[in-house]
């Protein structure tokens, strides 16, 4: 009994680690069986943010984001903190937003730093 639960979860440990690494398995794939799932050759994994938008991912950036996003000055500041730090962009990005933060006298979490400040009635 115990030899068919190993097996069992040996089976789903080598599907899950298929499904995940997926992109990389299927140029391995034998042709004529990528041909037996059609499927398969149809996927790319999108790496960044700029490739999603050029695909059509976050439609808002092209029909009209009012947002300005970062300026020159925030867009140096991030990649100074990745570099820095060795972080990805989204990481540097919330550095820099608690930095702005602890500037102006506010905790990471949104509450104020000040002791008088009165946060609830």
């Amino acid at each position: 009994m115990i030899f068919f639960y190993s097996f069992v979860a040996f089976v789903a440990l080598l599907l899950l680690l298929s499904y995940r690494y997926r992109a990389m398995i299927i140029p391995h794939v034998p042709a004529p069986v990528r041909a037996m799932f059609p499927r398969l050759g149809n996927y790319t994994r999108l790496s960044t943010f700029s490739d999603q938008a050029d695909a059509g991912s976050h439609p808002n950036i092209r029909d009209g984001d009012s947002r300005a996003g970062l300026d020159e000055q925030g867009t140096q500041e991030v990649m100074e903190i990745m570099r820095r730090e060795r972080v990805n962009f989204d990481q540097a990005r919330l550095i820099r937003h608690n930095r702005i933060l602890a500037r102006n006298g506010i905790d990471p979490s949104g509450m104020p730093l000040d002791s008088k400040a009165i946060t609830h009635l």
